[in-house]
């Protein structure tokens, strides 16, 4: 006898509970599940996802964190909508093929991987690793040059007249990813402004 399906699984996570994968493909097929991306799928009658990208993704790979642009867009740090969910992965760590929904993978250090991670609710219940708004900040200043530096300086602006700010967080987690400088003199420069 299976047991119940959570709102998100996996093939493997249905197969666990009992359920074939001929059955599971003949639910998809009937409305039942939504197919969320390659072997993650979403009970319909689960409560609407915020972030069904991001969940999807979560599930293919639990080892990363969402980061960059997407994780700008989780904090409302830009208006910029990426083309792809960007997620980080410990640099050793094999880097996930994800067709659908598209995603562009990051490799960062081991050493500095956990700092500001934190999660989100990209359904109710089912949080999902993100890093915060401060490390988002940091690493959109490391790689603004990869990925704008309009897109890492409106960031940093947007974060600071924040009420929540924390810019010594800010300086401590550039000062550890190595980027204190840049950090520092963009705070100055955004400050001034």
């Amino acid at each position: 006898m299976s047991r119940p399906l959570p709102p998100t699984f996996t093939t493997a996570a249905a197969r666990e509970r009992g359920l074939h994968p001929r059955e599971l493909y003949r639910m998809r097929d009937d409305g039942e599940v939504v197919e969320l991306s390659r072997g993650v799928f979403r009970r319909a009658d689960a409560p609407t996802p915020t972030w069904p990208d991001l969940l999807a993704v979560a599930h293919r790979t639990p080892a990363a964190a969402v980061c960059c642009v997407s994780a700008l867009q989780v904090h409302d740090l830009t208006d910029e909508i990426p083309a792809e969910v960007q997620i980080a992965v410990p640099r050793g760590h094999r880097p996930p093929r994800i067709d659908y929904p598209p995603t562009e993978v990051f490799r960062f250090a081991t050493a500095t991987f956990d700092l500001g991670a934190s999660t989100v609710e990209a359904a109710p219940g089912e949080p999902v690793r993100v890093y915060g708004p401060e490390r988002t900040v940091v690493d959109m200043m490391r790689l603004r040059l990869r990925l704008g530096e309009n897109i890492a300086l409106g960031a940093l602006r947007r974060y600071l007249r924040r009420r929540d700010a924390r810019p010594g967080t800010l300086l401590d987690l550039a000062r550890a990813m190595n980027v204190l400088g840049p950090v520092r003199a963009a705070i100055s420069v955004a400050s001034a402004g």
